[in-house]
């Protein structure tokens, strides 16, 4: 629980605070009473009387009655020091700073346990333990440094690590990005991440709170929770963007489907976050950079302008955008010709506009106001102004500020000068810029943003969904593993999911009257073998009855063979789709290009049902290879619409049946309007006991 004594107490307790401002215990006093805490601050330590011009208590039990305590005290004196406080001094909150808890030990986890009871018995909120504590514009409640530039308006950080946190403040600062609070949780034991998300949710006010939130995330304890809670804030005006650590493709099972090999945690945290419209990071820099942007006002658009007087940076810029689907169009005709006029002779303007390392203040406002009023093309306006080392910097980057200010375009100020112009620079943000010093993180994380869904609508979409017969054919199943293509059939028949007509038999005679009726070419397919051509399992363009039948025999010589498949030989378009259930977040679906290309490129785009229409079409534009499903070279492209479809339905299936946990429908042929499933694959582990069934 979060409650005003964490927020806004009007008593403070140090539990060992202290004059040595190297601990912890110190530092937190000294951020304390730096940081103009209006309430009363009390310190209890035995050894000392005066800790930093403060009178001390050398005994808790000498305390008036206080709000929030922040315990600095060895791990195994905290839970009777909580109970005392809670008890007795009516204490409400706590941050507990000290490690050695669940993080290290058993006998750790069963000492933070006691305090999460003491919490709970008093009604008492609970930061940490092992956290640096928690910072916002009422009280610096943290023994850690740089302190941020606090502000109503600046950024809410979340983290689930404390030396994290840290460096992330480090590289927020150097850019000029004001913060509205900081929080560390630590081991969470009471407030996680998700909780804070919650309140801040639950407790939104458009006119007075933050409307940007940063999250450094380690574990994502309650997936269903901070998708609920970001999505909400997202569609208040908020703007979320966050890391995920700790996802990498070691940490992933082995999986014996081609979903199973390519899905991962991290393809489960993928979908999560576009799902919630959060912009994921995955570094320091680009977080903090991605929160700058949430700054500025908002692009409306995709055109860049860029205005240098330096050339390279211009280019490398140019380039970094194009590559991140942005423009950087070009700037002709009489209004370009008229900005040349008042520039320098070897000035350019088609875009990068480059004003000489000469330009004056002068010149580069007016190479704004032309980007700003006169050239409708542009929809942005990037800035790069660093020192040639001929002029201090003061009148441009006062020009950039007064710019920054009438202009409704959002320019991005690149300062690249820190060094020879850091006086500048610290002038120019102190006006409350912010300053992206590398043209290329800025591009990069302007692309993630741009990438980033809205949050996704809450609706499932029920329409063409047979739910109680696929539940019944899920009850019927006798065995956990991959089902027979007969249940697979049925399966996706619940979700009007068209496939090839095909015929499994061990009888050689029944297949080739199938495969007369449906007509030449046909494909055969061993049934059994998992992965059936990596054991000759699979023949295609079959044209005779005689070919078959020798196929027939061949296969079912092939060990596990349990019969053939036939079906009719279509082509097309090559398509995947595929699903792995992971824990706590459900099932992660996958699309893409399809055959052996699946794994081969891993060209594939993620989303956790269920999915929306938005979601689906948002996946098939952002796969690599979507200029191949548009068509290119005079090939048709596929019906996008079905294929989306397909996605869709096949989400809002999953949705119902937790019990597959990894499918593959590889492939999907697309040929005109038309898309069937041609190969699919269902793996079902079932809690109900199957004897009972």
């Amino acid at each position: 629980m979060i409650n005003k004594e964490l927020l806004d107490p009007q008593s403070i307790v140090i539990v060992g605070g202290s004059n040595n401002q190297h601990k912890p215990g110190g530092a937190i006093v000294r951020n304390l009473l730096q940081g103009g805490y209006n309430g009363t601050l009390r310190i209890v330590n035995p050894k000392e009387d005066v800790v930093q011009g403060i009178k001390v208590f050398h005994d808790i039990k000498e305390l008036p009655p206080t709000e929030l305590a922040i315990l600095v005290i060895p791990a195994k004196f905290c839970p009777d020091t909580a109970e005392l406080l809670a008890r007795d001094k009516g204490v409400r909150a706590f941050i507990i700073i000290s490690a050695g808890f669940g993080e290290e030990t058993k006998a750790g986890a069963a000492l933070e346990q006691r305090i999460l009871d003491t919490c709970e018995q008093y009604g008492a909120a609970l930061i940490g333990p092992n956290c640096i504590g928690l910072m916002n514009r009422q009280h610096h409640s943290v023994f850690t440094q740089p302190i941020p530039k606090l502000d109503a308006k600046g950024v809410d950080f979340i983290s689930g690590s404390g030396a994290t946190a840290v460096f992330i403040l480090e590289s927020a600062v150097i850019k000029g990005l004001q913060f509205n609070s900081v929080w560390s949780i630590g081991n969470g034991k009471q407030i996680g991440i998700e909780d804070v998300l919650q309140y801040m949710d639950d407790h939104f006010d458009p006119e007075k709170d933050s409307l940007v939130k940063l999250l450094y995330i380690e574990n994502i304890s309650d997936p269903d929770k901070l998708l609920f809670h970001a999505s909400n804030l997202i569609k208040k005006g908020c703007r979320i963007a966050a890391i995920k650590a700790g996802a990498s493709e070691s940490g992933s099972r082995a999986a014996s489907s081609h979903t199973g090999a390519i899905a991962s945690s991290d393809g489960a945290v993928e979908a999560l976050f576009r799902k919630a419209g959060i912009v994921r990071c995955f570094s320091r820099e680009e977080l903090t950079t991605v929160g700058c942007i949430f700054t500025l006002p908002p692009l409306k658009g995709r055109n860049f302008a860029i205005v240098t007087h330096a050339g390279g940076p211009g280019v490398m810029l140019t380039d970094a955008l194009s590559k991140g689907g942005l423009n950087v169009p070009k700037i002709e005709g009489t209004l370009a010709d008229e900005l040349k006029e008042q520039l320098f002779p070897g000035s350019a303007v088609a875009n990068p506009i480059d004003i000489l390392a000469t330009g004056t203040a002068e010149q580069l406002g007016t190479a704004i106001d032309y980007c700003e009023h006169k050239f409708d093309n542009i929809d942005a306006i990037a800035v790069i102004y660093g020192t040639p080392g001929l002029t201090t910097l003061y009148e441009a980057y006062d020009t950039l500020h007064k710019k920054i200010l009438e202009c409704k375009k959002p320019i991005f100020p690149i300062l690249p000068s820190l060094h020879t112009a850091g006086p500048e620079v610290a002038e120019f943000l102190a006006k409350g810029h912010v300053n992206f010093s590398d043209e290329v993180t800025l591009a990069t994380a302007l692309s993630q943003i741009m990438r980033t869904p809205m949050p996704a609508p809450p609706e499932v979409q029920l329409y063409g969904i047979d739910i109680p017969e696929l539940q019944k054919i899920i009850m019927s199943i006798k065995e956990n593993g991959y089902v027979p293509p007969q249940t697979v059939r049925a399966i996706l028949s619940c979700a009007g999911i068209p496939m090839v007509p095909e015929l499994v038999s061990e009888q050689k005679e029944e297949l080739i009257t199938f495969a007369q009726k449906v007509g030449f070419p046909v494909v055969a397919k061993v049934v059994g073998p998992v992965h059936k051509s990596d054991v000759g399992g699979v023949t295609l363009n079959i044209r005779t009855p005689e070919h078959l039948a020798l196929e027939f025999d061949r296969m079912m010589k092939i060990d596990d063979a349990k019969g053939v498949m036939v079906q009719k030989m279509l082509r097309g378009t090559e398509l995947f789709i595929g699903a792995k259930y992971e824990e706590r977040f459900g099932h992660v679906v996958l699309c893409g290009l399809g055959g052996i290309f699946v794994e081969v490129l891993k060209d594939v785009q993620s989303g956790l049902a269920p999915l929306s229409y938005g979601e689906a079409y948002s996946m098939i534009h952002s796969l690599r290879g979507y200029k191949i499903l548009k068509g290119t070279r005079g090939q048709a492209g596929i019906n996008e619409k079905k294929y989306a479809e397909i996605i869709v339905r096949l989400s809002t299936l999953l949705r119902f049946a937790t019990e597959i946990k990894e499918m593959d429908i590889n492939p999907l042929l697309a040929d005109g309007d038309d898309i069937v499933a041609v190969d699919a694959r269902i793996l079902v582990e079932s809690n109900h006991p199957f004897d009972a069934v």
